[in-house]
Formats: structure tokens, sequence, C-alpha cells
């Protein structure tokens, strides 16, 4: 298994990620330990894996495991694609527009020291465009709203994307379009609200220490914080394509890093002031320090859904729609239709490769027969299809010797840890500079 250059730089000999912890350990989030090692072991058949067998020539398989974690650069590609896809046969065929919603520069360590804030600047992302077109417009939109943690050179940027409808919801069922946002109105609005939600949620102390910056934040904006929503062109399916993927980008694609010579990180971005591409290069420290900062605490929810699309009330809205564009003949929704994940093969043929099923000897066809998987740090056969196939998955196993670690002592250690001291550390993340 040859290992992709952002697992090089973390885990090559140079052993970066074990002096990052041994640097830096107090200060590290559970929840990054836990998605780094699912990043180390991911695609490793000493966590186990699928075994598959050609019906002609009788070649034989393994496909490992995924780890599916939120940190993994390959298992993000194929999430991000299969919830695009999903985007765009959920969500109304109409034309949407892509808000984006900054916050000051100044008040992004606030942000990073309460990440408990984030989902309220979310929530508030989305409660300001559905008022406003619940008031002006008199309609019930649909928002979905993703939340970015990181600017073009990684650094620690919160800023909030939207795909909102270009139409909404009359209270009669009827469907209304429209193609018109106040940026200049909405800007001030939407900088009272990140400030009022700051000084709101922060205790007395807190907030002393961050007065300063609100009230600077408050006084170099005098036309509000930034917000950009370009008209969308073309078809309505290809803009939902891009901006699903765009919404669900992990925080540095594989093919923006160029160099890595075993100290220094070489990676290009876009530089949004003048336009060009640049090229920026950091310790291998500062990049996993970079790099860390924009995983999510466990169990948050980077994707939410409001208005028409809410889960609550999106199948609801559906069927009022579905019965409203019989009279007009026109088509935004279909009610019946099931949704389904792809299945691996799925999405490889899908992306445009080779049937991964597909036998490159005799081209016959990969039969699965069993599967092996990791229990108490021992492997074990899950499944054998014949006697056959467990005997050979008996006989791999004993070519994959597993290697113990103290993972789960480092757990118990973790759970036995002063509560406030847990608090602490996952506020503080990291302030190193």
């Amino acid at each position: 298994m040859e290992p992709n250059i952002l697992r090089r730089i973390f885990f090559d000999h140079h052993h970066h990620w074990e002096q990052f912890v041994e640097k830096h350990g107090d200060r590290i989030r559970p929840v990054v330990h836990k998605e780094v090692e699912k990043f180390r072991d991911c695609g490793n058949p000493e966590n186990g894996f699928k075994l598959f067998v050609c019906e002609g020539c009788h070649e034989t398989r393994k496909v490992p495991y995924r780890c599916k974690g939120r940190f993994c650069t390959t298992c993000s590609i194929g999430e991000s694609e299969e919830w695009s896809r999903l985007l765009m046969e959920d969500v109304f065929q109409v034309n949407h527009r892509h808000v984006i919603l900054t916050i000051d520069e100044g008040l992004r360590e606030v942000f990073l020291l309460h990440r408990e804030l984030l989902k309220t600047l979310m929530d508030e992302g989305a409660r300001l465009l559905k008022e406003y077109f619940e008031k002006k417009k008199k309609v019930t939109p649909g928002i979905i709203v993703g939340l970015h943690t990181f600017g073009s050179q990684v650094n620690f940027n919160p800023h909030i994307h939207m795909l909102v409808t270009m139409g909404g919801m009359t209270k009669k069922g009827a469907w209304k379009t429209y193609d018109f946002l106040p940026f200049q109105m909405l800007r001030k609005q939407w900088q009272a609200v990140v400030l009022k939600l700051i000084r709101k949620h922060l205790s007395g102390k807190d907030k002393k220490r961050v007065q300063a910056r609100l009230q600077q934040a408050f006084s170099k904006n005098g036309e509000g914080f930034y917000i950009y929503a370009p008209k969308q062109r073309g078809k309505v399916q290809d803009q939902l394509r891009y901006i699903g993927r765009y919404m669900r980008r992990p925080a540095i694609g594989i093919n923006r890093i160029e160099a890595y010579d075993g100290q220094m990180v070489t990676f290009k971005y876009h530089d949004k002031v003048d336009g060009k591409e640049k090229h920026v290069s950091v310790s291998a420290e500062e990049f996993i320090r970079r790099l860390i900062r924009h995983i999510p605490d466990e169990q948050f929810k980077t994707i939410r859904h409001y208005g028409l699309y809410s889960r609550r009330t999106k199948n609801v809205s559906k069927k009022v729609l579905a019965a409203w564009q019989k009279t007009k003949k026109t088509w935004i929704t279909q009610v019946k239709r099931t949704l389904g994940r792809q299945t691996w093969r799925e999405r490889v043929i899908a992306s445009g490769h080779k049937d991964p099923l597909r036998c490159p000897k005799c081209d016959n066809y990969f039969e699965y027969k069993g599967e092996v998987c990791l229990e108490n740090g021992r492997l074990v056969v899950k499944v054998a299809l014949g006697e056959t196939a467990r005997s050979y998955l008996e006989r791999e196993i004993g070519h994959v010797p597993r290697i113990e670690t103290p993972k789960k002592e480092t757990k118990k250690e973790e759970e036995t840890t002063d509560e406030s001291a847990s608090q602490d550390r996952q506020l503080c993340l990291f302030t190193v500079s």
C-alpha cells in the first residue's frame, strides 16, 4: 500500500505526528487523536478486508476496509461525490444561489477557542435569510448550510456556505420565484447577528477578553461583514453538482500539496486579493497544526438543513408542491422517488474508471466470497461463503499479523481525566503560532 503524500507527512520515518503529540499532547482534542489514527489505518489489510474471487480464472482480490473518517482525504473525496449526487436528486429542481457569509478576521480566534458557537453561527446565518424571505417575499425558501473552518492557506477561517432556493413556497402551497438579494442590508444585519451571538454566549470574563476585538470588528466594517452570492449560470443540475462538491470539500486536496522533503511542506493556493495562484512553504509541524484544527468535534454536523429542506418539513413540502405542480404542468420535485447510496463499485464506474470487479486477466467477474474484520485487536473471519473460502481467509489471517497498540489504555486514560481539564483541552485546541 503506497502512502499518499499526506500520510507520508504525518507518518513517515521522520515521525512528525508522534513528535507533535509528544510536544502538544495536552492541547490536542481527543477527536483529533481518533480521526488521525483512523486515517493512519485506512485501507490497511491488517484492519480487515473483503475477499473476491474471479469466477473464471480464480484470481483473488482483497479489498481492505476504508475508515470513512472525517479527516481522511481518500474517503472524503468519495463521500463528497456521493453527497453531491444525492443532493442533486433530492433538492427542488429550481435555480439556487450559493451564498457565502464571512466574519471579521479578528473574530476567528474567538470561534477557535469557543467551538460551541459554530453551530449557532450556522443557525443564525440560515435564520437571517429565512426571515428576510418570509417577511419581504412572503415565501419559505429551502436552505442547506455548510460550515467551512479553513481558508485558502489552511488557516482557521470559519465561514458559511449556503445553498438557497431562488424561490419559495407560499402559505397556499404555490411556488413563487425570486432573484434578488439585498446585499447591503444583509451585510449589516449579519454583522449585528455575529457580534450579538458572541456577546450573548460568552461569560463575563471571556467577554472582557474579546471586547476590544468586538469593537474593532464593528468600527472597521462600516458596510457590515462581507457577503458573496453570485448568480448561478447554466443548467440547474450543473449548479447543484458544483455547489455540492464545493460545500463538502476537505480543508486541502492532495493535488494542492506540491512538495515534501521530510521537513518542509509546499502547497499552492488561490490568492483572492489578486486572483493569482501562489505557493507557500511551512514546516511539517506547522502544516499538521493548521490541518488538524479543521477536524470537527465529535458528532458535530457541518451540513444542516433549514426551511423547506428541514428534515422536519421536507417531505410535507414535497407533497404540497407535487400537488401544485400538477396544475401548473411544471416539474419542481418528485415525491415518491427513493434515494439510495451508491455502492463502492457503482461509484468507481460512475467516476469513469473500469469496473473494479471485472477480472483483467480473463474478463470474467469477481464474486464476493467473504470478509475478515478486526475484533479485540485480532483478525477473525466474519463471513465465509463455503469451507474453501473459510480456509483461504484463515490462511490469509496468518499472513497478516496484527501489531498490538496501546490504544485502549489511551482511551481509558482520557475517560478518567478530570472533566474540567478535558473541557479546557477542547476549548484551547491550539493557540500555538
